[in-house]
């Protein structure tokens, strides 16, 4: 029986050392398995802690991105703007420049022939043209100079500009070219710059019309205004001269010859040249004056 105690004393001993040996080992390995957890849980803190960091950055450069889209979006936006408004006023710019080109040209025109205003605006720097044959009237006003003395100057000025848009008028209708108005002298050419064939009978017909407008505005003003006229035919040399104030003028001796005719006429007649009645004699009844002392050209036969 004591025999069978003593082993089993030993291995109660043993069994006891061996559990307490196990004992220890669990706890150690609890320990070591706590510590573990410890420092799992602190990686994934920190793990965490970078992950929310890393999306704070992100969310931080998101929101910069954005501002700048947003900025360079409203940058854009003035900036088309404000090229649409430089657009629109160049646009309107460029349309006061086309109008006040079109007032130039206008007025260009209202003083020049076409044809003459387009080779000044070519900048051709001379213009002086010789035609072999032209026809000249100059019309004068009969008795304006007394008229003048007892009219004020706005309702004379009124009146002038009544009857020389008449006349204007009729060298549109025939295709002639008026050349100026020296107070209250009226000039036209028939075949400058532009050839025309039939000047001469166009510039007859003129006259004759020139003579019934005035009629007419004396009819419709109470005036008695009358007009003398005096046609030629003959060589003239064309240009423009000067710099300032330029105009288109002729000149030659048929001009000088027109304008005798003119101012040794009669009122409410059309005086003419020879040169005049070899043209379009066949187209016109003439009244021969016969033989007249012109002054600067001597004795000359005329015609009414």
């Amino acid at each position: 029986a004591l025999r069978d105690k003593l082993p089993s004393a030993s291995s109660q001993a043993a069994i006891a050392e061996m559990q307490t040996r196990f004992e220890s080992e669990r706890s150690a390995r609890e320990i070591e398995v706590l510590q573990r957890d410890k420092e799992i849980q602190s990686l994934v803190l920190h793990r965490q802690r970078l992950l929310r960091n890393a999306l704070l950055v992100m969310l931080l450069l998101l929101a910069i991105l954005a501002a700048v889209a947003v900025s360079r979006y409203r940058l854009k936006k003035r900036s088309e703007e404000a090229l649409q408004e430089k657009n629109r006023q160049l646009e309107v710019a460029h349309r006061l420049v086309e109008l006040e080109r079109d007032k130039s040209e206008q007025l260009l025109l209202n003083v020049l022939p076409p044809a003459i205003a387009g080779r000044l605006k070519d900048r051709e720097t001379t213009i002086a043209d010789r035609y072999s044959e032209a026809t000249i009237l100059f019309a004068d006003l009969v008795g304006f100079t007394r008229l003048s003395q007892r009219m004020d100057a706005e309702s004379l000025v009124r009146m002038l500009n009544d009857i020389f848009t008449r006349f204007d008028a009729l060298t549109d209708k025939y295709g002639l070219e008026k050349i100026k108005t020296i107070g209250d002298c009226y000039m036209v050419v028939g075949g400058v710059p532009e050839a025309k064939p039939d000047h001469c009978a166009a510039m007859a017909a003129m006259a004759l019309d020139m003579i019934r407008e005035l009629d007419a505005f004396n009819a419709a003003s109470g005036q008695s205004l009358q007009i003398r006229i005096g046609i030629n035919t003959g060589a003239v040399v064309a240009g423009v001269i000067g710099r300032k104030k330029f105009i288109y003028d002729l000149w030659g001796d048929a001009v000088n010859t027109a304008s005798r005719m003119e101012s040794h006429g009669e009122p409410s007649r059309i005086h003419a040249t020879a040169a005049v009645v070899d043209r379009i004699g066949h187209l016109y009844r003439f009244e021969e004056r016969g033989e007249i002392d012109v002054k600067g050209k001597g004795m000359m036969k005329t015609w009414f």
